[in-house]
């Protein structure tokens, strides 16, 4: 791996870091994640700092402008642990003053007292993984809130937090467009300042994909999505949550600062056992792939002093094709002179006149976005327009 006198020490850091326990496995859940067992909160906080400090040695003299902490269920992490690496975040690289400061949680998670502790610890802005807003379908989904703890958690998050943000998924089995809008309806009108939305998926490997496979579930077709997906576009905008990503809502101001810079193609580390990074060290990009087992991670930390397993030099190819999968994601779009700089080459205009003609995309003098009618079909168009 690279000894770094960084060349990019202007460029904005994101820093995600991963914690891998949760109390219970979701069957649909295909992350790196793990029952939660008796944990060495101190062996954790030590292995993070010297994670941090390898990070620092690699990409000093950044401005850090956000954090956030992933999983798994983060909020099963003690407060204390959260604060010491927030403090020491903020004591290798420049962290601004208003820096984005994220935390993930579960409804079951929720207590007043707990969530005021992770504000004290400088987290500002909570994600709180509701999923869905009925009792049958967070069966379903294998959750173990109910709906009526769901909405409690959310006024409990409410109480200690100026930023919350609720997860739901839809295109669940069975669910009609009625139930979906009303339900959606309904956690809009509690009042949060971001709403994720993810299309219900069957990951291989999980305990719903062997449900499908024996027949025992069955979600919504192509089309019966398709209309769930424009259903909720049409519901938050009218809410005033614009989609400003595929699958990502917000009021003008509270869109995710951590999630932009995935889509913009930033810079971000990933610190945890399965945490990914792209980083720009020497004038190079690379993505960085940390070992996926616990075990194995703290292992290398102890040993190593880092739980990097493999960091490699991305192509100019590569990261222009990262850059438009992730940048048309945004209702933005991508800078064409920006895609310039990265490929080598400007997009091909014959492909670019082909997906606007068809209604896919629209192009100014200096960007490329996806339509409504092109980000029902978007790998498609990326897949046109990459060809």
């Amino acid at each position: 791996m690279p000894a770094s006198k960084n060349l990019n020490n202007d460029h904005a850091l994101a820093i995600y870091i991963h914690w891998p326990y949760c109390e219970r496995i979701c069957p649909y859940c295909d992350f790196n994640v793990y029952r939660h067992r008796a944990v060495d909160m101190a062996v954790w906080q030590q292995s993070y700092l010297r994670e941090l400090q390898y990070l620092n040695e690699l990409v000093p003299g950044r401005r850090v402008q956000s954090i956030y902490f992933g999983g798994g269920t983060p909020s099963l992490m003690a407060p204390e642990v959260v604060a010491t690496l927030i403090e020491f975040i903020g004591s290798q690289w420049s962290l601004d003053a208003d820096a984005e400061i994220s935390l993930e949680a579960n409804p079951t998670d929720a207590e007043s007292q707990r969530f005021r502790a992770f504000k004290s610890a400088g987290v500002n802005r909570l994600s709180l993984g509701v999923q869905a807003l009925n009792d049958e379908d967070l069966k379903k989904l294998g959750r173990w809130h109910t709906a009526d703890e769901a909405r409690q958690a959310f006024f409990q998050a409410r109480d200690a937090f100026d930023n919350v943000s609720i997860d739901l998924i839809y295109a669940r089995p069975q669910q009609s467009a009625d139930a979906w809008g009303q339900e959606l309806a309904t956690a809009l009108a509690m009042n949060p300042d971001h709403l994720s939305l993810y299309q219900l998926t069957i990951e291989p490997g999980t305990a719903f994909e062997r449900n499908q496979n024996r027949g025992t579930i069955v979600l919504p077709d192509d089309n019966e999505a398709v209309r769930l997906y424009q259903l909720s576009q049409e519901i938050c905008d009218a809410s005033g949550f614009y989609g400003y990503e595929v699958s990502n809502h917000a009021r003008a101001g509270f869109e995710s600062r951590h999630n932009l810079s995935y889509w913009r193609y930033g810079d971000y580390a990933g610190i945890g056992p399965g945490a990914h990074g792209r980083l720009s060290v020497d004038g190079v990009k690379y993505a960085t792939i940390s070992w996926r087992d616990p075990a194995r991670w703290l292992e290398q930390i102890a040993r190593h002093g880092r739980g990097v397993e493999q960091m490699t030099a991305i192509s100019r190819d590569d990261q222009a094709a990262e850059l438009v999968l992730m940048g048309l994601r945004l209702d933005e779009g991508i800078s064409l002179s920006r895609y310039r700089d990265v490929a080598g080459l400007p997009f091909d205009e014959i492909r670019l006149g082909e997906l606007e003609q068809d209604g896919f995309i629209t192009v100014t003098q200096t960007r490329v976005r996806v339509t409504g009618k092109g980000r029902t079909v978007l790998n498609a168009v990326i897949g046109r327009l990459m060809a």
